[in-house]
């Protein structure tokens, strides 16, 4: 037991956890070359079971974007992440999106950022797979993907070791 308290204090990784519940998909499985091909920067996605993103981390809100769609924060470690919730969504305008924040507010871990329409957003003929990426990776020495299969908002997906 001692020997796994003191691994957790003396890691260097920074955990980032899932933003929402569902399946682990790997990055380079997403359906959108600029994600899958890491142009943004590495991370992982998640396809959602629910319609219900949380802050992955405690940090603030860099950019909710009018859409509602996607979100980017910057953690309290100082990791830039990126949550887009599906794929060509930003067509949608907004519909089937309601974003619980603002740029600029500090959130928990586990604060709601984005309610969305989880079966009008498919209805509508859209992937709703959710990449997570870091966008700022040359702050880190590696970017890993804990989760995989199932996975539960709240449970570790990425961690990330310091240079």
């Amino acid at each position: 037991m001692f020997g796994k308290l003191k691994n957790l204090f003396s890691s260097s990784g920074i955990a980032v956890a899932a933003p929402v519940s569902g399946t682990v998909v790997p990055l380079s499985e997403v359906p959108d070359p600029t994600f899958a091909q890491g142009i943004l920067g590495p991370g992982a996605a998640v396809q959602p079971s629910e319609g219900r993103i949380v802050a992955p981390a405690n940090g603030t809100v860099d950019m909710m974007f009018d859409t509602g769609h996607a979100v980017s924060m910057t953690t309290a470690e100082g990791a830039e992440l990126l949550i887009h919730v599906g794929i060509d969504t930003v067509n949608l305008k907004g519909e089937h999106y309601t974003a619980k924040c603002k740029s600029g507010d500090t959130v928990r871990k586990g604060d709601t950022l984005i309610e969305f329409d989880l079966n009008a957003i498919k209805a509508a003929g859209y992937e709703v797979v959710t990449p997570i990426i870091v966008c700022n990776p040359d702050v880190f020495a590696s970017v890993k993907t804990e989760g995989a299969g199932g996975i539960q908002a709240g449970d570790t997906l990425l961690t990330l070791e310091k240079k």
